[in-house]
């Protein structure tokens, strides 16, 4: 549940519809629809969401391109392009476009994901324009000198040690993943293998930024108190100039059936051990029916069903009463995604316990559902949630545009959350007990265990570079 709560507060929220329309108002013309869609003859993508409710608008732009775009040896490059993309143009000086929207009353960042590159800015509605051309700018135009990208190098360098080296949990991930996939990109870190990074050079990510950083593998969401005319006429001026190019071609890379259960063990400098389960699952490709779309969305169901609340079957069971066996525990399902997706389950043994306790306890969970079924109370529960969550997603423009922003990254139709929610509903007691039959064997799984060694007393944690955390 924790993958989809993720993903939902900003991508894949389920929803009522989206307008209530009282019955006293019945006869009121019809009114333009609150999001929609353009393409610029450069085939650039322009979504644009109306809400009026503050005076503010977002620009989210999203470039197809993440750490499953890049090839061995190059790990990270997709990241580091997106630090660079803060180091000027022709017109900017490094570390001016955040100085600029700041200067606007605005707010800026970026992220890269195995999937999706993203930059946004959310700022007050009328300095739309005013980000639209800066953003447009370094889209086109982007450079820097080498020295900067050296510098800028280090500072990730120093993330990942921060971020992963760093933290036991994370680099023991990176490891189950490693041993996860065998063909999918999926394999490699998203911030980059170390070796990649020291060996990475300006001409590399250069190189990226020309060959991904194409009109039409991007699409510009705008969401706020802005009117879609005036927000297209915008994008034309500033986003509809920049050269059409191809996007290249993207080679399959499909994951062989696993025929064996795979086990890895990682010892780190650790107060406590820690297990995951990774289980390789189906994913949700479109909305129509299906045995591979309904199991996806069973299997979301059934992460719910596990952890999708306080006091959830695997809380319950696993870290309540004198005779619990963890600490801690979590469920979550890989929905969709532009590579294959796992269903994890993990936990931290409880004083006395041990790992192995914890992967049998985990794994018994499952096994009852399989064996005994839900309960309808338990799906109303977690379907309520969900159809709740939609309401609290409102209240942010920022999670209305990364909402749109991810549904097009992964292909999928603006109204991507009603026919989720619509699905999701749908699911039922006897679809989530046969998935828990049929996914959670032992040739499908894949074990991480990470064994605590002695901590440091001395060690003092690392402080952040400056430009780590923009």
């Amino acid at each position: 549940m924790k993958h989809l709560l993720r993903r939902a507060l900003w991508s894949i929220c389920l929803s009522w519809p989206l307008a209530f329309v009282p019955p006293a108002l019945a006869q009121t013309p019809p009114q333009a629809p609150q999001t929609q869609q353009f393409k610029l003859d450069n085939g650039l993508t322009l979504i644009v969401k109306i809400d009026r409710r503050a005076p503010t608008a977002v620009q989210m732009l999203w470039v197809r391109v993440g750490s499953i775009d890049e090839v061995d040896g190059l790990s990270g490059v997709a990241h580091v392009l997106e630090h660079m993309m803060f180091k000027g143009t022709a017109d900017l000086k490094p570390g001016e476009f955040s100085s600029r929207v700041a200067a606007l009353g605005g707010r800026e960042n970026a992220f890269t994901m195995r999937d999706t590159t993203g930059f946004y800015q959310q700022i007050p509605a009328g300095k739309l324009e005013d980000v639209m051309k800066l953003e447009a700018d370094r889209f086109a135009h982007m450079q820097w000198p080498d020295d900067e990208f050296r510098h800028e190098l280090e500072v990730v360098k120093e993330e990942r040690r921060m971020r992963t080296e760093d933290a036991p949990r994370a680099r023991m991930w990176e490891v189950l993943n490693a041993a996860v996939f065998e063909a999918s990109p999926y394999r490699r870190p998203v911030i980059g293998w170390m070796s990649d990074l020291d060996a990475m050079s300006p001409q590399d990510a250069r190189d990226f930024y020309k060959r991904w950083y194409v009109p039409a593998n991007a699409v510009v969401v705008v969401a706020g108190d802005v009117d879609p005319a005036q927000v297209r006429s915008l994008a034309e001026k500033y986003y509809g100039g920049i050269p059409a190019r191809p996007v290249p071609e993207r080679k399959p890379r499909t994951e062989p059936q696993q025929l064996g259960i795979r086990r890895i063990e990682f010892k780190a400098p650790a107060e406590q051990a820690y297990v995951a389960l990774a289980f390789k699952v189906p994913q949700l490709s479109s909305f129509e029916p299906g045995p591979e779309n309904d199991d996806a969305l069973a299997l979301t169901v059934l992460a719910a069903v596990l952890d999708g609340y306080s006091g959830a079957r695997l809380d319950r069971a696993l870290t309540q009463g004198p005779d619990r066996v963890a600490d801690s525990v979590g469920a979550d399902n890989g929905l969709w995604g532009r590579g294959p997706q796992i269903f994890t389950l993990d936990g931290v043994p409880a004083p006395g316990k041990t790992t192995e306790q914890v992967e049998a306890a985990l794994r018994a969970e499952v096994t009852k559902v399989a064996r005994e079924g839900v309960t309808e109370a338990e799906l109303n529960r977690v379907k309520t949630q969900w159809v709740a969550s939609e309401v609290y997603k409102l209240d942010s423009v920022m999670n209305q545009a990364r909402e749109l922003g991810d549904h097009w990254i992964e292909g999928l139709p603006l109204d991507a959350s009603e026919r989720l929610i619509r699905r999701l509903k749908g699911v039922t007691a006897g679809q989530v007990q046969a998935v828990a039959a049929r996914y959670f064997g032992n040739d499908q799984l894949t074990v991480g265990i990470l064994r605590p060694q002695p901590v440091d007393p001395n060690r003092k944690p690392r402080t952040p570079p400056p430009g780590l955390l923009r």
